[in-house]
């Protein structure tokens, strides 16, 4: 398979490293030096983009590669107040989106373990949930978008939670501390507090790896198809 990356930082070279072992082909290289060159016919070069940049530039790489009709990986989060302008366009365009607040396949199942304690827990008033995410100094966006999933799947569940912050702490706003320090890859807490115990839920990334890996057999998993696709579709 022909893979094109948008996006060649840390990440962008681990999946590099990765797609290769599994046999695949990088045909091109997309970063902040010859993004303005980059065309339509460039793009369609290859059978699957994946696209790890940055939160500002996110948006227009999505509509440049549903534009040429070439089916699209997007792992960097901060566009999805835009998802519905942009699920639109891939209809219309008839194209393939993949899209993920995270790749790791330990992390989409930390996901369902997640749901399923915020359902066993909602019954019980004695407990206070509360959330802390943990990640490198160099990742822009606060909270992190797996950590905003987390949120969103506890709200659902938690009747008396009904939005999430980072500053305010109130009986109906589930609290997220968000820390940057080192090269930490992401780690995500979920506690339940209450004056007779503790009951907490973590996942932990060693390194980047999990999250390349998970990127790659997305754009395995999507090579050939039209649609619009989420981990839940493998996982």
């Amino acid at each position: 398979m022909n893979i094109a990356l948008f996006g060649y930082g840390k990440m962008g070279k681990e999946i590099e490293t990765i797609a290769l072992k599994r046999g695949h082909k990088i045909v091109l290289k997309i970063n902040k030096a010859n993004v303005e060159t980059i065309t339509a016919a460039d793009l369609q070069k290859a059978d699957v983009i994946i696209e790890f940049s940055m939160p500002h530039t996110v948006l227009e790489n999505i509509k440049k590669c549903i534009n040429a009709r070439v089916p699209l990986v997007v792992g960097t989060t901060g566009w999805y107040d835009n998802f519905e302008s942009i699920k639109k366009l891939c209809i219309e365009k008839n194209s393939a989106l993949f899209h993920a607040t995270n790749f790791s396949l330990g992390v989409n199942l930390f996901f369902k373990v997640n749901t399923y304690l915020a359902d066993l827990m909602n019954k019980y008033n004695d407990y206070e949930v509360s959330m802390e995410e943990i990640h490198h100094i160099h990742k822009l966006d606060k909270p992190s978008g797996t950590a905003i999933t987390l949120a969103e799947q506890i709200i659902k569940k938690i009747d008396k939670k009904i939005k999430w912050s980072m500053d305010k702490k109130d009986a109906n706003t589930l609290f997220i501390k968000d820390i940057r320090e080192g090269e930490v890859p992401g780690t995500h807490i979920i506690k339940y507090q209450s004056e007779v115990d503790d009951i907490e839920i973590m996942h932990k990334a060693h390194n980047r790896k999990g999250f390349a890996l998970g990127a790659v057999i997305a754009a395995e998993f999507l090579n050939g198809k039209k649609g619009i696709y989420t981990m839940s579709d493998i996982i």
